[in-house]
């Protein structure tokens, strides 16, 4: 059995939110995140005491008017587990965030906590490709992902790795949809699609159609730097 289902195995269905206006996580990936709010250090104190799991959500637009309080947020967000952190002597905390598996919010709890809650279900890709269709979705990737480094370097080296192991599709589009400096709202729709031909599909369509752009070269660090709430 794989660590994420041995750590998904006691799963109850209700989550800790933690809604943020411009990161989407995905499954397979892992994300530094910096706590300094006081209710997403409750959140943190409190899933580290418990089951260390922490739901990352996508603010959606308009999330300025009423984000002190509780704005909307879309619902399919990406499910983690804390995997290390580190606790600052004035309350903020440091946490390396690994995602484990796409959920769907279907009611938020009162529970008497400054941060939210809800109830979740869990959910599972379909529509995998047959052996010979998925060799030609990632070669069809190897090449969209090569056009956005027309300069090639470290970071694409490491792409060219990953395109080149034997994992599986669908953690390899997730890693992507993660790493690529996309728009927000194209990695959401990324994230929400289950089926998973149409997922790398709906990648391999912005990645042809929409080329990387000079103001925001790929050529960062891999994987990504902390993000503060």
């Amino acid at each position: 059995m794989s660590d994420d289902h041995l750590s998904l195995s006691d799963f109850a269905g209700t989550v800790r939110l933690f809604p943020l206006p411009n990161l989407v996580l995905f499954p397979h990936v892992m994300q530094p995140l910096h706590v300094f709010e006081p209710r997403y250090r409750q959140l943190t104190a409190d899933a580290l005491d418990g089951d260390r799991l922490i739901a990352l959500a996508l603010l959606r637009p308009g999330w300025e008017a009423d984000y002190d309080a509780s704005p909307a947020i879309y619902p399919v967000a990406c499910l983690g587990r804390v995997v290390a952190e580190q606790r600052l002597e004035d309350g903020r905390f440091n946490i390396l965030l690994r995602g484990l598996k796409r959920i769907r919010i279907l009611e938020e709890l009162a529970q008497g906590k400054l941060y939210r809650s809800a109830h979740v279900e869990l959910l599972t890709d379909a529509g995998a490709p047959d052996a010979e269709s998925a060799r030609g979705l990632r070669r069809r990737l190897a090449k969209a992902v090569k056009s956005w480094f027309p300069d090639k370097g470290a970071v694409y080296d490491q792409f060219r790795k990953l395109l080149r192991s034997d994992l599986e599709l669908g953690p390899l589009c997730d890693i992507i949809s993660f790493a690529l400096p996309l728009k927000p709202e194209v990695k959401q729709g990324l994230l929400k699609e289950l089926h998973l031909r149409r997922r790398v599909r709906r990648l391999l369509e912005h990645l042809e159609t929409q080329p990387q752009k000079p103001e925001t070269p790929p050529e960062r660090k891999f994987p990504p730097e902390f993000s503060e709430n």
